[in-house]
């Protein structure tokens, strides 16, 4: 955890975060159709400030032609955790506007694997806010994110309110 997430971190209790959170996602799976779509199974894992996991069962409109992830869905969950870990952070209800994004994609996942998605804050300063994201299969031995990497990604947004 970065000194800045450990900063808010001693201000703000873990419950009271996921709380939030979850009523961010709530929000954006509502009132974006992208994400109402993609991610209507998404559950939340954990949350703590700075930090967000979620878990998202791989369905069918998530494939691409060779019936594996699609890139599209990589990049969506990039942008969509970027922003929960910025929500998480400090509690904010803005968590700005996108202004670059890196994806690298590692490997594939099939229909009916389970993603385990883990957004992380690396820096929040006064205007642009940096983070990343690694999405990796669920691994059902264990019924942890310890499997493959799928892919990951950074994220930059501009979060000075006006």
């Amino acid at each position: 955890m970065t000194t800045q997430a450990t900063a808010a971190a001693g201000s703000t209790s873990v419950y009271a975060t996921h709380a939030h959170v979850q009523t961010h996602i709530n929000h954006l799976l509502h009132a974006s159709p992208v994400y109402g779509h993609f991610f209507a199974n998404v559950s939340l894992h954990s949350a703590s400030p700075g930090r967000v996991v979620v878990h998202l069962p791989i369905e069918r409109c998530h494939l691409n032609s060779k019936g594996s992830l699609h890139g599209a869905v990589s990049a969506t969950l990039v942008d969509f955790m970027g922003g929960l870990a910025i929500a998480a952070y400090d509690s904010r209800d803005h968590t700005g506007v996108s202004t670059d994004m890196h994806v690298s994609f590692l490997g594939g996942a099939k229909e009916g694997e389970t993603l385990e998605v883990e957004g992380r804050v690396d820096r929040c300063g006064g205007t642009l806010a940096y983070t990343s994201v690694v999405v990796r299969k669920l691994d059902g031995e264990k019924g942890e994110g310890r499997g493959d990497v799928v892919s990951m990604g950074s994220h930059t947004k501009f979060v000075k309110q006006r």
